[in-house]
């Protein structure tokens, strides 16, 4: 039998624990499958998305900074892809990439299930709206928060995100400078790519209160700062995104082969390397 071709496609993304993951998941249920990751800069993703399917490759997971830009690339698209304007799981058919987003499910499945936390009726704030932003924005929506309000550096950005969800009573976007005057949240999340960058975020400690909990997309070095922040300011809880990472995935990979994998003893296997982790996904 013929091994299936997977890959994750970024830049950079060497260090991405996609393959890991992936493999041990194709162990619980003795799947034989090849998991690569592919590096691919902005200008030649598309191309190397046409040579890995040119070579076989039937399923990819995206990460940054090629979510949107995956988006422009399907031949059809989920829902949730076609709500959040971004791909992070192509999968192949005949007439091309079909893209999804898993994102916003995987975040939400470790908040509330992992987490134990009940996101009905909180307020939230969306720190940055791009990519990674606009896969688990709508997904919060969906799980019952109250409010949703985002900030970007670049205020059109968060404008077009907010305008794409398309619930102005409950998603709105607001000035980076105007952090102050915002109020507190229950629910901090941070999809900037300010760790990667060395960029300080600087947000005042009027944002949270006794039951703020904080979430850094990514996971590892990339993560320190903001969970750093969130740990002085006094969250009750300052979560990275180690288990989102594997959740979406154990959708993606629910997707491509219809088995559901157990998430939690990747997870943990995952966690014990802690200080092996170098970056996010």
């Amino acid at each position: 039998m013929d091994t299936k071709r997977y890959a994750v496609f970024g830049h950079p993304v060497k260090h991405s624990l996609s393959p890991f993951i992936h493999r041990e998941f194709a162990r619980q249920f003795g799947l034989s499958l090849s998991y690569e990751a592919i590096d691919a800069t902005p200008e030649g993703f598309a191309a190397a998305l046409d040579i890995f399917a040119a070579a076989g490759g039937v399923g990819a997971n995206v990460t940054l900074p090629h979510k949107q830009a995956a988006y422009g690339l399907c031949a059809r698209l989920s829902a949730r892809a076609q709500r959040a304007g971004a791909v992070n799981t192509l999968t192949r058919i005949p007439e091309g990439w079909e893209g999804d987003n898993t994102d916003g499910a995987g975040l939400v499945r470790d908040l509330t299930e992992r987490r134990r936390l009940d996101l009905r009726g909180r307020s939230v704030l969306l720190l940055g709206a791009g990519g990674a932003a606009r896969g688990i924005a709508p997904a919060l929506l969906d799980a019952g928060v109250l409010r949703l309000v985002v900030v970007n550096r670049t205020p059109v950005k968060a404008d077009e995100l907010c305008d794409r969800l398309g619930e102005p009573d409950r998603a709105t976007s607001r000035y980076w400078e105007d952090m102050r005057e915002l109020g507190d949240f229950e629910l901090i999340v941070n999809a900037t790519s300010a760790g990667r960058d060395g960029q300080a975020l600087d947000l005042p400690l009027s944002l949270v209160n006794s039951l703020t909990t904080a979430v850094d997309l990514s996971y590892g070095e990339v993560a320190i700062p903001f969970l750093a922040w969130a740990r002085a300011a006094g969250c009750r809880l300052a979560v990275d995104g180690l288990g989102m990472l594997v959740e979406q995935a154990a959708l993606s990979f629910a997707h491509w082969h219809g088995k559901r994998p157990d998430t939690e003893p990747v997870y943990q296997a995952l966690r014990e390397r802690d200080v092996a982790l170098a970056t996010g996904d």
